[in-house]
């Protein structure tokens, strides 16, 4: 696969200070920069969030990593066939995804270098890995820091053409999908780095970040919980499709934004079989059921209505 990850992605927000504030609270570090925006920083993924002004709350620009000029040249080709407008330059790639409106900027990047958390030793029935000691995740201190971008979910007023945008185009892979409804696909061995969802509007419905594991999951989302209760949405639970752990909670301008721990891999595209899915059947193995606002978020009307007047 030429691509190899998620670079940086910039959301637009009505509220920039209040909801950079909020991702300060959750384990993203800020960056200095103009004074009209707000960046982050993970861990390994160096810079990979903006915060900038908008009319409404929106995924302005995401960044995908290639490694050579000759991954540009095999994508400028892909949009070519699909008779997509871009701009080459040496190192980078910009186009606009018509179905959700986003701008792409493909650019050759570094790839993510991720140090190997020691595991956590577990007891269990008839085994114990953890003799005479309290279980490391109970001592933990400090908090809670995303390692990387994960993946960003985005509506599309063409799923289907979107999902071709991103497969032909640009040469993501559709690691699973959900019949007429979303597309979950991938930029590198991660299960999914850009999920594409069926909606009446182009909007951002959230974005997810790696943490090391499900106490790290439990840990972020009950300091955010701590700092203000109604910044809850959905969790803990475990994902179907993916079987990733997740904490879904809210941003002021009203995006979701996700800890997740334990995603599938595709390291080998002949030993992955992608599946179809019905409905929500693929959406969640346990956990509370999803709110009807995470699957229609309470402001859609309104994003709906900007988009008509804008």
């Amino acid at each position: 696969m030429p691509l190899h990850r998620l670079t940086s992605i910039t959301i637009g927000v009505p509220n920039v200070a209040e909801t950079a504030a909020y991702y300060t609270d959750f384990g993203l570090t800020p960056q200095s920069g103009p004074a009209t925006t707000q960046a982050f920083s993970t861990v390994e993924g160096g810079e990979q969030l903006r915060i900038a002004h908008a009319p409404t709350r929106r995924l302005l620009r995401l960044g995908v990593g290639v490694s050579d000029p000759d991954d540009l040249d095999r994508i400028a080709a892909g949009l070519s066939r699909l008779d997509a407008s871009f701009d080459r330059e040496a190192s980078s790639l910009r186009t606009r995804e018509p179905g959700t409106g986003v701008e792409i900027v493909v650019e050759i990047a570094e790839p993510i270098k991720q140090t190997s958390a020691a595991p956590a030793l577990a007891n269990g029935p008839g085994r114990v890995d953890r003799a005479n000691e309290r279980a490391d995740a109970t001592l933990r201190e400090g908090p809670v820091k995303p390692r990387k971008l994960g993946h960003v979910v985005i509506g599309s007023t063409d799923q289907e053409a979107s999902e071709k945008f991103f497969a032909e185009g640009l040469g993501f892979k559709t690691s699973d999908s959900v019949r007429g409804l979303a597309a979950f696909m991938r930029c590198s061995t991660d299960h999914h780095n850009v999920l594409v969802q069926q909606a009446p509007v182009s909007f951002l419905h959230h974005t997810s970040w790696q943490v090391d594991d499900v106490d790290e999951v439990g840990r972020g989302a009950t300091a955010m919980l701590e700092a203000d209760p109604g910044r809850h949405v959905w969790g803990l639970g475990r994902h179907h499709i993916g079987s990733n752990f997740f904490w879904y909670l809210k941003d002021p301008a009203g995006n979701f934004s996700e800890y997740y721990s334990d995603l599938d891999c595709v390291v080998d595209e002949q030993l992955w079989r992608p599946g179809v899915w019905e409905g929500l059947k693929g959406l969640y193995s346990w956990g509370p059921p999803p709110p009807p606002s995470f699957l229609e978020p309470e402001d859609l009307a309104a994003l709906m209505t900007g988009a008509h007047s804008a």
